[in-house]
């Protein structure tokens, strides 16, 4: 399905950016300074709740070209929570434009839904933008707001004036967590992390189940997307359910810029592997026809503390904020730590537990992440 020639065109979208080639240092590599010790100033953007009170933001990406409704330059932020505050309820994407003008992409209601999504409607950190003008978002449903009701969900797909227009809904996406992709104008890649592969049956134990799909779509503006393959190509990550965050698993994911020119030996798929503190690579992502089980160690330890959201900056180092405290961590590709920043020293304890969830970077605005426990959207800069 895939024409060479298309690649040329690619760009990435979702919780990564451009990212660096796997395991080599050049001008962007290990041996450039660090991006976090330029930043200084954290400055609250907007309030992302809409008026239906949906809170807990979660997924965030930026839209890279306008097409309809959707703006270059704005910022797409998924609600995990509705106005009560129960988990895999939400129900609302919002659009944040360059100077903190908020707006509702769209508000979707389980019951008219245009195909299957076990359990119905709980948008998750799972968010991305083709650039076709498709908008693709994760549901992690609940009745309840507890991990007892909990169910399988689906990916939503919504046209660029915020409405779905169809479901993605397979055995295999069984809570999708996060997710980024690539794409040129006939098609894409999504990787998406699932957490809830025999995690509620187990609850609260560990189970080592969690995954990492690839999903080969048919897309162009004139065309839905089709699913042309599913591939696992992560298994075994650890996950288990938690009271305060409905459920714990690979979360992040980013892919390197080898990726774009389909160059196998330079390409990673990065995951934040949330229970084992660590952050893992998936060789080979775009070409992969089996498992990768649970990757290869970047980086493990030091300033990382439950790793959840993940990009990648423009020089190629991993950006990855911590759910235990309010911390984001850069780290080389070759898995050194260069330094971390605290983006919230509220609540706790520890401070800024609990907080810090999606998170993405613009060269010009610098670290754009969402704080859910004061429900807005945040610089770094």
């Amino acid at each position: 399905m895939w024409r060479r020639e298309s690649f040329r065109y690619l760009v990435f979208v979702s919780v990564a950016v451009v990212a660096l080639v796997w395991g080599r240092a050049t001008a962007f590599g290990d041996n450039s300074g660090s991006i976090l010790k330029q930043l200084r100033n954290i400055s609250v953007i907007t309030s992302t709740v809409p008026a239906n009170g949906d809170v807990n933001p979660y997924g965030i990406v930026e839209v890279k070209q306008t097409v309809g409704n959707l703006q270059r330059g704005h910022v797409l932020i998924s609600n995990f929570n509705n106005m009560a505050n129960q988990q895999g309820t939400g129900t609302t994407i919002m659009d944040v434009g360059p100077g903190g003008s908020l707006s509702t992409f769209a508000q979707i209601d389980a019951t008219t839904l245009p195909g299957s999504c076990p359990g119905g409607v709980g948008l998750t950190t799972a968010l991305t933008v083709l650039r076709s003008g498709w908008v693709i978002v994760g549901s992690l449903p609940t009745s309840d707001g507890t991990s007892g009701t909990a169910q399988a969900g689906c990916l939503l797909v919504l046209n660029n004036s915020g409405t779905v227009v169809e479901t993605f809904s397979d055995p295999r996406i069984n809570g999708p967590w996060d997710m980024t992709s690539i794409d040129s104008e006939d098609g894409a890649h999504l990787f998406v992390t699932n957490v809830l592969n025999g995690t509620v049956a187990a609850s609260p134990a560990v189970v080592n189940q969690g995954t990492v799909l690839r999903i080969d779509l048919a897309a162009s503006q004139a065309k839905m997307p089709k699913i042309e393959s599913i591939t696992e190509i992560g298994s075994g990550f650890s996950e288990r359910t938690d009271p305060a965050a409905l459920v714990i698993g690979p979360t992040g994911v980013g892919l390197s810029p080898g990726c774009a020119e389909e160059e196998e030996d330079d390409c990673a798929l990065y995951v934040a592997d949330s229970l084992n503190n660590r952050i893992a690579a998936i060789l080979n992502p775009l070409r992969r026809r089996g498992s990768a089980g649970t990757g290869l160690t970047v980086s493990t330890g030091g300033s990382l503390n439950d790793p959840l959201g993940l990009t990648v900056a423009p020089n190629g180092h991993i950006l990855v904020v911590n759910g235990n405290d309010g911390f984001i961590t850069e780290i080389t590709p070759r898995g050194k730590q260069l330094a971390k920043v605290l983006l919230d020293n509220t609540g706790g304890p520890p401070p800024g537990n609990g907080t810090l969830f999606g998170v993405t970077f613009d060269p010009l605005r610098g670290v754009l992440f969402v704080d859910d426990g004061s429900n807005t959207l945040n610089s770094l800069d």
